[in-house]
C-alpha cells in the first residue's frame, strides 16, 4: 500500500491519479488504471525490446491508495516525453480524477 506524503514545502517526484471523481465518486471503468499504463508502456528507459507491450513504464504504473485504484506518474516523464506527460494530466483533467502531489515512502521498520 502506498503513503501518500502532501508536504507543500517539498518537491515530489511523482504524482498519484486516483480512481475519485473531485465529488469522490469511484471512477469507471474498472480497468481504467491498465487501460491507462497500458498506453504509456512504450515510454521505458531501456526500451522494452520485444515484449515491451507486456510489461508496465516505470514512469506510469498502476497502484492500489487506501482501496482505491490509482495510478503512479513519476514526473521524469516530463523530461523524457512532456507530450505523453501532457497526455497523462489530461487524462485526469477531462475525467473529473484527483491528482495528488506526492511520492512513495520506505516502511518505516525498513522492510
Amino acid at each position: 500500500m502506498a503513503e501518500l506524503s502532501q508536504n507543500k514545502g517539498e518537491l515530489s517526484d511523482e504524482f498519484f491519479i486516483l480512481g475519485l471523481t473531485s465529488n469522490g465518486k469511484q471512477f469507471r471503468p474498472s480497468d481504467w488504471a491498465e487501460r491507462l499504463c497500458g498506453v504509456m508502456s512504450c515510454f521505458n528507459p531501456e526500451g522494452g525490446g520485444r515484449n515491451a507491450h507486456l510489461q508496465y513504464s516505470p514512469y506510469v504504473r498502476p497502484t492500489i491508495v487506501n482501496g482505491v485504484k490509482s495510478v503512479v506518474v513519476n514526473s521524469k516523464l516530463r523530461e523524457i516525453e512532456p507530450m505523453a506527460f501532457h497526455f497523462v494530466r489530461e487524462f485526469a483533467k477531462d475525467n473529473d480524477l484527483q491528482i495528488v502531489e506526492a511520492c512513495f515512502l520506505p516502511p518505516k521498520d525498513g522492510k
